[in-house]
């Protein structure tokens, strides 16, 4: 029995029309769209569990949906394939893997295709807003660039973002939605006659002789492809960036999975990914995460960080806890629970050295556990093109990790950094580029304490936001200039200075609709000294709250203040899909109303039960189904190579190549308390990515 997931309306989202094609699942008619990835239309249909481990048994589902592991592979009309890499097409025969997957006997080939070479000035791998950013720079420079990206679109990690993004509106587009900052840089560099965009292609390798070898899918309706060697007189390294992972136990059940691959499934592929979520990790990613969640109609349990604080903007965790969710700091995951998926969660509260206090553990039922604990830079091609002598450069998280703001400026000045590499003659990069990327990498800053108006103006906004990050949307909007940030530094926590200037607030709502962390309120007493009006930022459903309803206000600590009446909903044009909510609420609570509860606090109750922590099933090569006590026993008899603890265990000899696994080998050392100076890391295969020995040799395809 199949069910529909499909994310049918959304409050930001369009929902595009598609053609509807039927696939088979063991056999089973199911319907998909064209062109959507297989495990999308699976997920679609409710089926979360893909295939059995051929070791051990254990249920395989999505995890990166970004074709870097291989736990997602089914059978497509009998070839094994990444479910979250492969299109879907009409007729399409799916079987989950059961075994070591059988290939089908192939037809001699045909004739071979010589493998097609191609000179370009610039290479560039990674069409996100690093790389695009650079390519717009070279592109008005006339110089002959190709971007190389394996997905269907332009944008990277951005045409998952909903939300409107902090920074510089200026500089950087701040108060625009990631989406739409997407669809502005893909239509900047396509005007550019010499930047030339490959999607749905992977660069798989990096060769002495300089080139790097693309597999180029040429984009037709059978999903050809082609080899091709790229001789570029420069590389440049845009790649973005991995997420990490933990060990624990259950952490390679179908329903564990990474921010990305949840953000893809719910905002790209407008799948609704699961039912309730629980989050592990309070930086930017797990809180964003946790409100794309909430937009789906998703019920988010709770959301655990093993830091005294949330490492993400205050804004993002303000924004979280008024709507209901729950966020347990100084705490850690003990297990996922369930048999062939998720269908609980474990935490503990820990001590000061990370270590579970026992007693302090609750267990909350979840249906998928998404795991947002950081990322690493994807730069295996940079340090393999600088082992080969190439002249390459970095831009973006796979130069440093930081915000996407960050990462489009890093892409402008490696652009013009790279002109002058090739004789151009350009100037350097001016020295406030340099400032800008610093100011947008930054940290969150000292948190102050909100400031409120005083009491004999009668309307006025109140500026929620209280921790130091790089923002000014709110003070570029402001007709009456009465929002002040230093614009020197764009970090500081914006003041309301209308009675210094001898101004007034003119309740145009514009700080309020276009503040990127919801933070802004507008509170109207001119009418009654006893009640005001008080205009709230909303990006739900529309439908989901109506004129009259009686609605649940919190202040930013998720502190319920009372219910009170909304007088009006209303969407301007300028709003860009907020809904602009404005409730009559008492004059005592108006200036500390933050938000408006989504979410009802029985939706994060535990439950009464909850599981031992065992290391013994906890995995750390998932690929090749290598645990963490088997780790530590090679570790303990002395073993301090990488590659040894690889021809032992094979862990790293997986689709991922170690990618996944070896940080956490590397964490497995430091827990024992061996330096990693005395640890000889793992030899990165050849190949980055798999790639069929057919397309390699230019098999003609029939």
């Amino acid at each position: 029995m199949t069910h529909n997931y499909r994310i049918e309306s959304h409050p930001i989202l369009p929902i595009p029309e598609r053609q509807k094609v039927t696939f088979t699942w063991q056999g089973q008619p199911l319907e998909g769209y064209a062109g959507e990835t297989i495990s999308a239309a699976l997920f679609a249909n409710g089926i979360r569990t893909f295939g059995y481990h051929p070791k051990d048994g254990s249920p395989q589902g999505i995890f990166c949906a970004n074709g870097q592991c291989a736990q997602c592979t089914v059978i497509a009309n009998g070839l094994p394939v990444k479910s979250c890499m492969t299109l879907l097409r009409a007729g399409m025969a799916v079987e989950p893997v059961k075994a070591l997957p059988t290939l089908p006997q192939a037809a001699p080939a045909t004739g071979f295709k010589p493998v097609r070479k191609l000179a370009v000035d610039v290479l560039i791998l990674g069409g996100g807003p690093a790389g695009l950013s650079a390519a717009i720079e070279l592109g008005k420079l006339g110089i002959q660039t190709l971007v190389v990206d394996d997905k269907h679109r332009l944008g990277g990690k951005l045409v998952l973002q909903t939300h409107r993004f902090f920074g510089s509106i200026n500089a950087c587009y701040a108060g625009t939605r990631g989406i739409d900052i997407a669809t502005k840089l893909e239509s900047d560099v396509r005007q550019y006659e010499t930047v030339e965009i490959w999607l749905n292609s992977t660069a798989v390798a990096a060769f002495s002789d300089q080139k790097v070898g693309i597999v180029h899918s040429l984009m037709d309706e059978q999903g050809t492809s082609e080899y091709v060697l790229v001789e570029p007189q420069i590389l440049l390294n845009a790649t973005g960036a991995r997420e990490k992972t933990l060990t624990f136990k259950g952490n390679t059940l179908p329903g564990v999975y990474g921010a990305g691959a949840f953000q893809t499934l719910v905002n790209r592929d407008l799948v609704r990914a699961a039912e309730r979520l629980f989050i592990v990790g309070g930086g930017n990613v797990g809180l964003i995460a946790g409100y794309h969640a909430l937009q789906a109609g998703i019920q988010v349990v709770g959301l655990v960080e093993a830091l005294p604080e949330c490492g993400g903007y205050k804004v993002h965790k303000d924004k979280l806890v008024r709507m209901g969710v729950p966020i347990y700091t100084s705490h850690t995951v003990i297990s996922a629970n369930g048999k062939d998926s998720v269908e609980s969660v474990t935490i503990a509260r820990i001590d000061e050295k990370w270590q579970p206090i026992p007693g302090t553990e609750q267990t909350f039922t979840c249906d998928t556990l998404l795991i947002a604990v950081g990322l690493d830079p994807v730069d295996e091609f940079y340090r393999k093109a600088v082992e080969y002598g190439m002249t390459v450069f970095a831009a973006g998280d796979a130069d440093e990790i930081a915000e996407a703001s960050a990462a489009m400026f890093s892409g402008k000045i490696r652009g013009l950094e790279i002109a002058r590499s090739l004789g151009k003659g350009v100037d350097e990069a001016p020295l406030e580029w340099f400032r800008t990327a610093e100011i947008l990498k930054s940290k969150p800053g000292a948190i102050t304490h909100e400031t409120i108006p005083d009491d004999d103006e009668e309307v006025f906004p109140v500026i929620h936001c209280s921790q130091e990050i790089p923002c000014n949307p709110c003070t570029s909007v402001c007709s009456q200039g009465a929002i002040f940030i230093d614009e020197s530094d764009i970090r500081r926590v914006p003041d309301y200075i209308a009675q210094k200037l001898g101004t007034t607030c003119i309740a145009c709502e514009k700080c309020v609709t276009i503040c990127p962390g919801l933070a802004i309120t507008l509170v109207d007493r001119r009418k009654q000294q006893d009640t005001a009006l008080v205009t709230i930022p909303y990006e739900y459903e529309k439908g989901s709250i109506s004129v009259g309803d009686w609605v649940t206000v919190l202040d930013t600590t998720g502190t319920v203040l009372g219910k009170v009446e909304v007088v009006r909903t209303r969407i301007a044009r300028t709003t860009d899909r907020t809904i602009l909510v404005k409730v009559r609420a008492p004059a005592e609570i108006a200036v500390h109303i933050a938000g408006i509860q989504v979410q009802e606090g029985w939706v994060s109750e535990p439950v009464d039960q909850w599981v031992e922590r065992l290391e013994d099933d906890t995995m750390v090569c998932r690929c090749e189904r290598v645990t963490l006590a088997e780790i530590k026993e090679i570790i303990r008899s002395g073993v301090r190579d990488m590659n040894e603890i690889k021809a032992i265990t094979r862990a790293g000899m997986g689709a991922c190549g170690g990618k996944t696994c070896g940080s956490l080998i590397k964490r497995a050392f430091r827990e024992l308390g061996i330096p990693m100076s005395e640890v000889t890391e793992n030899v990165a295969r050849p190949m980055f990515v798999e790639t069929p020995f057919g397309v390699l040799a230019g098999v003609e395809e029939e």
